[in-house]
């Protein structure tokens, strides 16, 4: 017999080199033969349910890295959740309405456009929708995460109008079910018809919600203006017979036309200076701050008064433009309001109520017109101003001829180039205007949507746990809710009104619970197309032949105006719902249909945009149709950045494609990347990162080999280990694994995956393969194969592969599987047929009851070994020894830990890795000296004794081997 064959070497179809771009696509086919997703269903089934909602992401290009860490982030709840034993299903969706797509349409078509009617306009959106809700599903699909794939496919051929394993915001029951929501606000008094300031995007034409506006640097013109007084000499004595003049500060001087007051705060002291011929008015707190910039030294203060005295009739402003008739042509007033402050300008605030919240609020309280000279294109409207030179100027671009001619007239203070932070369109990155226009907004406060909200997140859990003030601070301050937009593709508000009452009556709207059942039914089997036509013999729709046809449709004879109580002078607005509000509706539309999707959802996990976004129109929808929050519990992630903290960018050149890397990687990398993070905070990639990804991936594949490999011929059944008869240092590592199970699963529980990376990153190359597996290659490759010694080896790594196989295998799961399936035919099963890891559960404890004892011997030992370590290393730098076989080493120190060592018996040296152990005189310190061992050395084992050649058959091997070769 060879010697070689005596030796029981590793022996695994399971490869060092992973191959992930080429074996990930195979392990996706197989799951899909199998049907993974069912495979789990039916082993979880009668299980208690976990829900995590998704966030639809918008089907409009390829995925970024940002939606990839996100479903990764998502799939690793599914997944683990499963396997802590619950049926947690997953229905990915998608947002397909809205502007983004719209607008790509509008380009693509071109001169085209106009000769469309909507119904044509939206058939083009909705193919350009579908197009890229394929690409994405491929894409999520290809990072291993997990949907009903078979039935997605089954209902994606039959062009289903609405689906089960996927949803979409363009399915007929997702567009009911916004119908019956914004039925609800409706029939609760809660949406009206008002004109209002909102962010309005002169490039998009439409009004913006505050989750689709995003901030951005820009420089503007800072301004001071005079503004001349009348009447002021009548409330402060001090300055009667004096010219006195008011002086603003403003950054947006294109809202001067639109100005019809300046508003003073009532309590604070205001200051009359002399600047010669004119007494100018400013806030005493902000005087000095003025005075140094704009140098007017130390003036003389004529008068000092309150603002409340300056307020009322008598004391009028000459406003520095006038519009050609109406209020807006008429002088200025002095208003007060406590939102002045003394943060900035000069407590003299000038107020256009058609541009700008606070200006509203407060017109609205002193009956100021909502005047608003600027058109739906950003441009001064000619019917609206009196000066020809601003009639269709672009409002930003006439800043600048604004402030010369506030110079020429002697009107301008000071002038100087501001930069701020100024509000952009999230989606065509123009920056927007705050000017008045009719729309549809929620109340806030009539039906105690604000305080229904605010107290459901009070009741939520929120993760990181500032999350819940930060919501709770955007709730408490939000204005109104705009849910209308001017555009073509969405869902329609269903807003009826009478023709003939509504433009005196503002609440001859339909409120009719009978209109909104009756329309969520026709859109339930029609779609929102409905809405803009009747059905066409080829299944599709045409446009409506005349407003009777259209009204006899879509509204029920019962239906009356609230007003005049006819029928026949019902008229539709058109206007689309803000898509906030559609995905805000989506926990109505997927969960609480059927037992496996209950409602409220667990868990919603999104990026901390999403307080704004949409956490925020989920709740308010939620709070008002049922008046519970529609999730338990809310996760957010940061945004992924660069090596240097950059938002990444295709034009930067600092972007990194999920595609890309799972082709040139595997999307096993990419998974190890999203659970080495701690996502709570935004998240940094670069190549250095994902090379020391792959080398982490490379140590913890390589840990599974060498189990495997050592598993070869080792039959869980029959040749099992008791845990009371296995080897010390076997049932150490059994106990090692049970601690590592509780931290993964309890990290796992509290979503927390770095934990989980680090947890089993330090197990694998620490604790087994620095550690356990070097101790335990003797006993495993030179005892007798069938021995008490390595079956109580082959027992513990049978436990330790099966246990983290199904502990990583939310996180792995492509390598996971193919663990998974080597170990099959260990267990007397054929590989890849039906039994996937995932559809199993994580490992039950693995010990009764710890024991510390044993692992407090063993974290002792561990300490003396790294001091035998470090001298074995001194000892091979100078070339006293080559290796540590080649050692016999001598172990001095105090007395109680001679003592505890030799209770390990003769094979201390096996667990230092040399070929002897002798004990020196006790002392205080353990000092390790090292000679070089005597003997010869095995050519089995390898190590150096006195008894090699003591068996004439095997001469050159130790009386250990020869026993072991004879057994």
């Amino acid at each position: 017999m060879n010697l070689k064959d005596t030796i029981n070497l590793p022996k695994t179809p399971f490869k060092m080199k992973a191959n992930l771009p080429q074996k990930e696509p195979q392990a996706l086919d197989w799951w899909s033969k199998i049907n993974v997703y069912r495979k789990i269903r039916e082993a979880h089934a009668g299980r208690p349910t976990f829900v995590l909602h998704d966030g639809p992401p918008y089907a409009n290009g390829n995925i970024h890295l940002g939606q990839a860490l996100n479903k990764t982030l998502k799939d690793f709840v599914v997944k683990s959740r499963s396997m802590m034993g619950f049926d947690a299903r997953y229905v990915p969706g998608w947002d397909c309405h809205g502007l983004p797509i719209e607008h790509r349409v509008d380009v693509e078509l071109g001169e085209k456009i106009v000769e469309m009617n909507p119904l044509q306009i939206r058939g083009r959106c909705r193919r350009y929708a579908e197009k890229f809700i394929d690409v994405q599903r491929k894409e999520f699909k290809r990072l291993g995460v997990f949907w009903d794939w078979t039935l997605d496919a089954e209902e994606e051929k039959a062009d289903a109008p609405s689906r089960k394993a996927i949803y979409r915001t363009i399915d007929h029951s997702y567009e009911a079910e916004i119908v019956r929501q914004m039925g609800r606000f409706f029939t609760n008094g809660s949406i009206y018809h008002g004109v209002k300031p909102v962010h309005w995007c002169w490039s998009c034409k439409t009004a913006l919600a505050e989750a689709e506006v995003e901030y951005a640097d820009r420089s503007d013109p800072s301004i001071y203006v005079r503004m001349p007084l009348t009447g002021a000499g009548s409330r402060v004595p001090e300055l009667h017979g004096r010219k006195v003049a008011l002086v603003i500060w403003t950054t947006t001087p294109w809202t001067l036309p639109a100005n019809l007051a300046v508003t003073l705060h009532p309590t604070f002291d205001y200051v009359a200076i002399d600047r010669g011929d004119e007494a100018w008015i400013v806030a005493e707190g902000l005087l000095p701050t003025l005075a140094e910039n704009l140098g007017w030294g130390s003036p003389a203060v004529l008068a000092r008064f309150k603002g409340e005295q300056l307020a009322g009739e008598g004391v009028t402003i000459e406003r520095p433009y006038l519009a050609p008739a109406g209020a807006a042509a008429e002088p200025g007033v002095v208003i007060l309001g406590e939102h002045v402050t003394l943060e900035a300008g000069t407590g003299c605030v000038h107020t256009a109520p058609g541009h700008g919240a606070d200006d509203f609020n407060v017109g609205t309280r002193y009956d100021l017109d909502v005047f608003n000279p600027v058109d739906d294109e950003g441009r001064f409207d000619a019917r609206k101003v009196g000066q020809d030179w601003l009639a269709g100027e672009f409002v930003l671009d006439a800043n600048k001829a604004i402030v010369e001619d506030l110079e020429q007239r002697g009107l301008l203070v000071k002038h100087e180039d501001y930069a701020h932070s100024y509000p952009h369109c999230w989606r065509c990155k123009n920056p927007v205007l705050f000017r008045s226009t009719p729309q549809w907004f929620v109340s806030m406060d009539a039906a105690g949507l604000r305080r229904k909200a605010l107290e459901q997140i009070g009741k939520t859990a929120w993760t990181p746990s500032f999350g819940e003030a930060r919501i709770a601070q955007m709730i408490e301050t939000r204005p109104d809710w705009c849910i209308s937009r001017q555009r073509t593709w969405g869902v329609p508000v269903p807003a009826v009104v009478c023709g003939e009452c509504f433009d005196e009556h503002h609440d001859a709207v339909v409120r009719d619970e009978a209109f909104f059942d009756h329309l969520a039914a026709v859109f339930a089997a029609e779609g929102s197309n409905a809405w803009f036509g009747a059905p066409n013999e080829k299944g599709g729709h045409r446009p409506y032949a005349s407003a009777q046809e259209r009204r006899e449709r879509l509204i029920p004879a019962s239906v009356r105006c609230p007003q005049c109580g006819k029928h026949e002078t019902l008229e539709f607005h058109e206007h689309i719902v803000d898509v906030w509000f559609e995905s805000g509706a989506s926990h109505g539309a997927v969960l609480g249909h059927h037992d496996g999707l209950p409602w409220p959802a667990d868990l919603y996990l999104e990026g901390h945009d999403q307080y704004r976004g949409w956490f925020h129109s989920s709740l308010l929808v939620a709070a008002n149709d049922r008046d519970v929050a529609p999730y338990r519990g809310v996760v957010t992630h940061g945004f992924t950045v660069d090596a240097d903290g950059k938002k990444m960018s295709k034009s930067l050149g600092n972007y990194v494609s999920p595609l890309d890397l799972a082709a040139e990687r595997g999307a096993e990398i990419l998974r190890l990347w999203v659970s080495m993070i701690d996502f709570l905070e935004d998240m940094r990639v670069s190549d250095e990162t994902l090379v020391r990804n792959a080398e982490t991936y490379r140590k913890i594949r390589n840990t599974f080999r060498y189990m495997l490999g050592n598993l070869h011929g080792f039959d869980p059944a029959t040749d099992r280990v008791a845990y009371a008869d296995m080897e010390e240092i076997d049932r150490w590592a059994i106990e090692k694994l049970e601690q590592l199970r509780q931290r993964m699963v309890g990290a796992y529980d509290r979503y927390q995956y770095h934990l989980v990376y680090h947890g089993v990153h330090h197990f694998t190359a620490v604790t087994l393969s620095s550690f356990y597996f070097d101790i335990l290659k003797d006993r495993l490759y030179t005892a007798p194969t069938r021995s008490r010694e390595r079956r109580s080896a082959q027992t513990a790594l049978w436990m330790l592969a099966d246990g983290l196989c199904r502990l990583v295998a939310p996180i792995l799961c492509f390598t996971a599987e193919e663990i998974w399936q080597a170990m099959r035919p260990l267990a007397g099963e054929e590989p890849w047929q039906d039994n996937s890891v995932h559809a199993a559960m994580f490992p039950d404890a693995v010990v009764e009851q710890p024991d510390t004892a044993l692992l407090e011997r063993w974290e002792r030992l561990g300490e003396i070994r790294e001091d035998v370590n470090k001298a074995l290393e001194a000892a091979r730098d100078a070339k006293a020894i080559g290796t540590p076989l080649e050692a016999r080493i001598t172990i001095s120190g105090p007395q109680d830990t001679l003592d505890f060592l030799r209770s390990f018996g003769e094979g201390l040296h096996f667990l230092f890795l040399t070929s002897g152990v002798e004990f020196g005189a006790a002392c205080d310190e353990i000092t390790v000296d090292v000679a070089r061992a005597p003997g010869d050395k095995c050519e089995r084992c390898w190590h150096y004794t006195a008894d090699v050649g003591s068996d004439e058959a095997w001469p050159t091997v130790c009386a250990r081997c020869s026993a072991h070769v004879h057994a």
